[in-house]
């Protein structure tokens, strides 16, 4: 039921994200922003992967579906917290108020971090069942660290998830020459360290006010 719930809100406010963007198109008459949608789509591929991986656990699937389905998970988590770079878009425009775009921008930036958090959420109920809370606590903080860097190559450098498919090569050879050579990528350390750190303070204020309530609901109990 919390399940059900929980993709009945998160679609809810995707619809939401969405009927901005139609307004604005309406509006404006450009179809400029209109990339916000295909990252969006790209946010919500982590979730439904958290979501059918717990499914296959409960079936009792085979360690190669959990294993893909976990790989799939991880390739595109970075895309959920990407949203948050659209910010760069923003400026004013004449066929548009700045502030609508602001609105416009941070519905679709928040519905990429539900939508990445919860997916984390799931996650950590599948690893409880084989890993310690300590090295799940290890892996999140992991996690947030790659995912930084994650969103400084979707960015900057343009690469996309499916380039560890397609492009590997390239993709490779730009991540071992930026990790050897810091000093001369100053840019990718200060969007790594400081994405990294904002997932992982925010990740951590969302677990903690979760845990308060639940505290909260069996005291009452």
């Amino acid at each position: 039921m919390m399940k059900s719930n929980l993709i009945k809100s998160l679609t809810i406010s995707t619809a939401l994200s969405v009927f901005l963007l139609f307004f604005r198109v309406q509006w404006s008459g450009t179809l400029f922003y209109a990339f916000l949608v295909w990252n969006l789509f790209l946010a919500w591929i982590p979730f439904i992967c958290s979501i059918f991986l717990q499914e296959a656990k409960q079936k009792q699937q085979t360690s190669v579906v959990l294993l893909f389905l976990f790989a799939c998970w991880l390739l595109f988590f970075p895309n959920s917290p990407y949203i948050l770079t659209d910010l760069f878009h923003l400026k004013v425009r004449h066929d548009i108020p700045l502030w609508f775009d602001l609105i416009l921008i941070l519905s679709f930036a928040w519905n990429g971090l539900l939508l990445g958090f919860s997916s984390l959420l799931n996650i950590q109920q599948f690893l409880k069942h084989y890993f310690s809370k300590s090295t799940i606590h290890i892996f999140v903080f992991t996690l947030f660290v790659l995912c930084g860097f994650g969103i400084y190559l979707g960015r900057y450098p343009r690469f996309n998830s499916w380039d560890v498919v397609t492009n590997p090569i390239a993709l490779f050879t730009d991540i071992i020459s930026m990790v050897t050579h810091p000093l001369k990528n100053t840019r990718m350390v200060g969007v790594t360290v400081f994405f990294s750190v904002f997932l992982i303070v925010s990740y951590s204020t969302l677990t903690s006010l979760i845990h308060h309530h639940k505290n909260e609901e069996q005291e009452r109990e």
